[in-house]
């Protein structure tokens, strides 16, 4: 019970636990959503707005306008938002040309931005999320550029038009999203690149998770999850990635495990804790009672041995010989089958117990025991004491004369031992034996077996002592009705 329980418990605290990684998996899951969802939809816009200056450039009327005019027209659909921060065009020597900010450009060259050689070598690009970097014209405000190909009537490399955005953009997004004290939430680009990280660290700028593990599994699927444990603060984190539609970024949420099953370790040990004591409190007990139950059984096996054996020859005693007579005799009856019944009496017994005293006397009762005890071979023999210094010896399914060479191996043994009686004609402890064998077929009882045993051992006794007589029954009517005496 004790086990059932406790397997019960681990079992629905198992299930639980299941439940609280579930949960956080899918709380990550709706986080990753909500950022896709945001990002790329403001990413949207400030593709058009490049597109809407792509085409403004491509339009010869459009670049005859005076600069104000012109400046005008190209970015007066420029998406205006809080994190928007340049919006250039550079000439293919990576100048600036134009600026959305200013009708007089600013002063600067970008030619070795990453957006800028990878636009100038990569014809087919397309809109390009550049590396992060700190910006030469905002303060060194850290930034990404959105950029798009110029190209020349004849397809060469003209320049290309870009936005930077401030990455403060991301930090608050994600700050707004994050959740649990060791949760993180990542942007990375598909060469590995963090373009940003909640919460953040000072060498996050220009950090490249290329040749990592994490980045290895991110970057093969476009969404999944996994549990690692992150090489930066150690904490063991579910992560949860998918890929922004098209772009070029992945976003990572990360969830510690820890707080993801802070609320079930809380609720297993409310549980878990009483159910353990409970069930070592119910095996002590139920232990205190085995063996309880035990000593009783032990007590009650050796009263009910008591209640059958002879307490001092180890023998049965007189109560079971009765029942055990009763039945073997009825065995006999239904097989029609032998039973005979040696009766046995030690010479001049109360002479002895005068002479060597009680204790002499008991003792000389247990060798006589264990000398009728070891002359039985069979499972079936039974000797029992039938009282004071006499014993009865049940030997089922055996004749007259088989019963005498037991009994004699009974006198014989006696003799062996020696036992001094000064009293004893024979100077030593001796015994009479009468046998008794019951008629097959015959209308006697049990009791009348025994009766007859006991006459045969007084005509041992009357006949010298320490020898065995057998009772010879007198002309029976064999199939009479049988007589339960």
């Amino acid at each position: 019970m004790a086990l059932f329980m406790a397997a019960l418990c681990a079992f629905v605290l198992y299930q639980s636990r299941l439940d609280s990684f579930d949960r956080g998996q899918e709380a990550a899951r709706n986080v990753g959503t909500l950022i896709e969802r945001d990002i790329s939809r403001n990413f949207e816009l400030y593709a058009l707005s490049l597109d809407a200056v792509k085409d403004g450039l491509s339009r010869p009327e459009v670049l005859a306008l005076a600069p104000a005019l012109q400046r005008q027209v190209l970015f007066d659909r420029v998406a205006t938002a809080k994190y928007l921060g340049s919006l250039l065009v550079l000439d293919k020597a990576g100048n600036v040309i134009m600026d959305a900010g200013s009708v007089v450009p600013r002063h600067g060259n970008f030619a070795d931005r990453d957006y800028f050689t990878i636009q100038r070598d990569n014809p087919q690009q397309g809109l390009y999320v550049s590396r992060p970097f700190r910006s030469r014209l905002r303060g060194s405000e850290p930034s990404i550029a959105l950029s798009e190909r110029l190209s020349g009537p004849d397809g060469s490399f003209a320049g290309i038009v870009f936005i930077a955005v401030n990455l403060r953009y991301f930090q608050d997004l994600f700050a707004g999203l994050a959740f649990g004290e060791r949760g993180t939430i990542t942007l990375i680009n598909t060469d590995g690149a963090v373009i940003s990280r909640v919460p953040s660290r000072p060498n996050d700028l220009g950090r490249t998770l290329k040749g990592t593990d994490p980045y290895a599994r991110i970057i093969a699927s476009d969404n999944g999850s996994f549990e690692v444990t992150a090489v930066s603060d150690g904490i063991d984190r579910l992560y949860v990635f998918r890929k922004i539609p098209g772009l070029p970024l992945y976003i990572d949420v990360g969830v510690s495990l820890a707080d993801m099953y802070a609320s079930w370790w809380k609720r297993a040990l409310w549980i878990g804790i009483p159910v353990i004591v409970f069930s070592i409190v119910f095996v002590i007990l139920s232990i205190f009672f085995a063996i309880q139950m035990k000593r009783r059984l032990f007590a009650e096996q050796t009263l009910e041995l008591l209640a059958k054996t002879d307490g001092l020859t180890g023998l049965d005693n007189r109560r079971t010989l009765d029942d055990i007579l009763e039945l073997e005799w009825r065995e006999a009856v239904r097989s029609k089958r032998d039973l005979s019944v040696i009766f046995v009496d030690i010479d001049r017994f109360k002479a002895y117990n005068d002479t060597y005293g009680h204790q002499a006397g008991d003792d000389a009762l247990v060798a006589v025991a264990n000398c009728i005890n070891e002359s039985l071979v069979r499972p079936g023999d039974r000797a029992a004491r039938y009282g004071g210094e006499e014993f009865v010896v049940l030997l089922p399914d055996t004749s007259a004369a088989a019963a005498q060479v037991v009994a004699e191996a009974m006198r014989r043994a006696v003799s062996a031992r020696a036992i001094e009686h000064a009293l004893s004609e024979f100077g030593h402890v001796t015994i009479s034996i009468g046998i008794a064998t019951w008629p097959v077929g015959s209308p006697l009882g049990c009791k009348s077996l025994i009766n007859a045993a006991d006459e045969a051992l007084y005509q041992a006794k009357a006949t010298g002592r320490n020898r065995v007589a057998i009772y010879r029954w007198p002309d029976l009517e064999v199939g009479a009705a049988l007589v339960v005496d």
